[in-house]
């Protein structure tokens, strides 16, 4: 899930995968693929709490144990930020689900602990993988292994108040020289040009990634370019075009103040579509201005196994049904989410909603923040650099190459 990502619990799951590594490698050797004679009870876990989610969840179970021989699923939620924790101190207890939807980021962690279940083989089998985005599957791949299937997928563009741009002359930015210029013309007493969340959690991150992306570079190239990306966020507060207590916002609070006309332009992502159409003025969104390149971040969740699951080859039915059309479209409707597959571009509500066309026309340019298993280390030091130039207490270049040094010692203990 791309909204709130928080830091705090995604690194208490990290020190748990550690603790938990060796004891999912001996799961991992030990697993059973062949399952029982009989019906067969699935246990599944997410983090899908909200009232809003239980229909759409409800129709899907059902939908699964009438369609799949011999299968009765049994569902346990967590908060969003507990779910990484649990699935890894579950290895340590011995209760781990057979199954579970869990955030693309957190396949960096879990992906690395032996606890999820090579599924290669029976993709290869099933033959479908080239129908996927490039950016969800390849969130799924560790290691030169699958070790999940994407459950759906998003990702972050620009949303404009189309009242505000016209009554400026200004047209919607392509360029990061014309969301400059946009921004300042568009910033009018307590209104700012633009708004984005650059909040020291992953959420924070989620959004800086695709300045970095954008400027040429990558984690690895972070004091040169990632120095590119925090100059021109800092020379955008330095303008007053974006408020420095963005610091502060996550992408909700970034919402709202788009929603309350305090903001011309936001960065966000299309799980803000359902309240933005009840607002009061008329909106529109397009693709995130580019540097050198073109880049968004891809958010959403995959369905993964567990490897000490005794029931693997049912469980793998179960993820596959779930990836039939009749089933994943009304699933995906219902959650107000994106196909992570390229052939269910011409299904479901954003066929015709402009606005998810939009989000779904970006997802072969999003990218998965698949950096390993010390992924978590890297995005704490990209999330401190940002907050140290935007509050101003570090310039540019000091931050990148500080972060630098953290993300590259991250990177490489692999």
């Amino acid at each position: 899930m791309s909204y709130p990502l928080d830091r705090r619990g995604f690194l208490r799951a990290s020190g748990a995968t550690a603790a938990a590594a060796a004891l999912g490698a001996g799961a991992a050797l030990t697993s059973c693929s062949s399952d029982t004679s009989g019906p067969v009870t699935l246990t599944w876990w997410d983090y899908f709490t909200l009232d809003n989610f239980q229909p759409g969840m409800n129709r899907l179970i059902k939908d699964i144990e009438a369609g799949v021989p011999d299968v009765r699923i049994e569902r346990r939620t967590f908060p969003f930020a507990e779910l990484d924790r649990q699935i890894t101190l579950g290895a340590i207890s011995g209760d781990l689900p057979d199954l579970a939807i869990v955030d693309n980021v957190a396949m960096n962690t879990l992906g690395g602990s032996h606890l999820l279940a090579d599924l290669t083989a029976r993709v290869e089998k099933w033959g479908q993988a080239d129908q996927y985005y490039k950016g969800p599957w390849e969130g799924c791949q560790v290691g030169g292994k699958t070790l999940g299937i994407p459950n759906n997928s998003n990702c972050l563009a620009l949303y404009c108040n189309t009242r505000m741009l016209k009554s400026a002359g200004v047209e919607p930015p392509t360029t990061w020289d014309e969301l400059a210029s946009t921004a300042q013309k568009l910033t009018s007493g307590d209104r700012y040009g633009l708004a984005l969340s650059a909040i020291k959690t992953e959420e924070g991150v989620f959004q800086f990634l695709p300045f970095l992306w954008q400027a040429g570079g990558d984690l690895d190239t972070f004091s040169t370019y990632g120095a590119t990306a925090l100059t021109f966020l800092d020379e955008l507060i330095a303008k007053g075009s974006l408020s420095e207590q963005c610091v502060g916002w996550t992408q909700q609070d970034v919402n709202t103040r788009f929603l309350n006309q305090r903001a011309a332009m936001q960065i966000n992502g299309p799980w803000q579509i359902p309240t933005l159409k009840k607002a009061d003025f008329d909106w529109n969104v397009v693709a995130l201005p580019r540097d050198k390149e073109a880049a968004t971040c891809l958010g959403g969740e995959n369905w993964v196994v567990m490897a000490n699951s005794k029931h693997v080859d049912k469980a793998w039915e179960v993820l596959e049904y779930t990836q039939r059309p009749s089933v994943l479209v009304p699933y995906l409707v219902a959650f107000g989410e994106l196909p992570a597959r390229k052939d269910l571009a011409d299904r479901g509500s954003w066929a015709s909603d402009p606005a998810l066309r939009l989000f779904l026309s970006q997802l072969p340019l999003a990218r998965p923040r698949q950096y390993g298993a010390h992924y978590a280390e890297a995005s704490q030091a990209v999330a401190e650099a940002e907050q140290a130039v935007l509050t101003g207490s570090a310039s540019p270049s000091a931050a990148a190459r500080t972060a630098a040094g953290k993300i590259d010692k991250a990177l490489s203990e692999q």
